[in-house]
């Protein structure tokens, strides 16, 4: 049996909706290409010099994170959306090492845009661990992390406890051996209900960070609920956490 989930875990971890992704008003269709010669559908909502580079979570599409991407385009900011390979209709099939490129060609992109002299990241749940490794190698204005985890392995404790979890997995997301080596300000947001990715386990991340650091959390918010999404709350703190990211 151990042997049957180690060849399938990656379908435990990845949840990629087959696409094609459904058209969003207001979206720029762009093409990121990565290092290994693979072409992302991104979306890119022009407005201040200031962008957000979102890292989505596990499951579904960019079109998701729509919702999201309009709110931060009404408060001023430029918002790259895209999509891992393996999601949305893209070639290729998501791996960490995989996503790490994905990530890395959103932000050569928004790196060759003359519109764009602020760059930030939003990673959501896996997205954060994509977020804190792409901050490592390439820090940005700020970094927002929304429902972040300690590792993948931790996660899976959780979910499978009568798993040997940090022997089984292929892709680890060791974050918090990662996020003290990040410089970026750093915005760790929480739902207090999250039983996906426990706030026990934002939390222990949060502290393992350097500052300038900031801790929130929502309460009442489970891992997927709106106002983990795109509510007032949180878009107020990103907002205030961005413009004090400046100072």
């Amino acid at each position: 049996m151990l042997s049957r989930i180690w060849a399938q875990q990656r379908r435990l971890i990845y949840f990629p909706s087959p696409g094609p992704v459904p058209y969003v008003v207001g979206a720029r269709d762009v093409v990121l290409e990565t290092e290994d010669g693979i072409r992302l559908g991104a979306w890119y909502f022009p407005a201040g010099r200031t962008a957000v580079l979102v890292c989505n979570g596990n499951g579904g599409d960019r079109s998701m994170r729509a919702p999201l991407a309009a709110a931060l385009n009404r408060l001023g900011y430029s918002v790259l959306l895209f999509d891992y390979r393996g999601y949305g209709g893209n070639p290729g099939s998501p791996t960490e090492d995989g996503l790490a490129a994905d990530a890395r060609a959103a932000r050569a992109w928004l790196d060759a845009q003359p519109d764009v002299d602020r760059i930030a990241y939003f990673g959501e749940s896996l997205g954060a661990a994509v977020a804190i490794g792409l901050a490592m190698q390439r820090p940005p204005a700020a970094l927002v992390l929304r429902s972040p985890f300690t590792s993948l392995s931790d996660v899976a404790a959780v979910h499978y406890p009568w798993l040997p979890a940090r022997r089984l997995l292929l892709d680890r997301y060791p974050s918090i051996e990662r996020i003290a080596s990040v410089s970026a300000p750093l915005l760790v947001i929480a739902g207090d209900r999250d039983d996906i990715v426990p706030e026990a386990l934002s939390r222990r991340l949060y502290d393992a960070a350097g500052e300038p650091k900031r801790y929130v959390v929502i309460r009442g918010a489970g891992h997927n609920d709106a106002d983990l999404l795109d509510g007032p709350q949180m878009l107020d703190e990103v907002d205030r956490w961005l413009n004090q990211s400046r100072e």
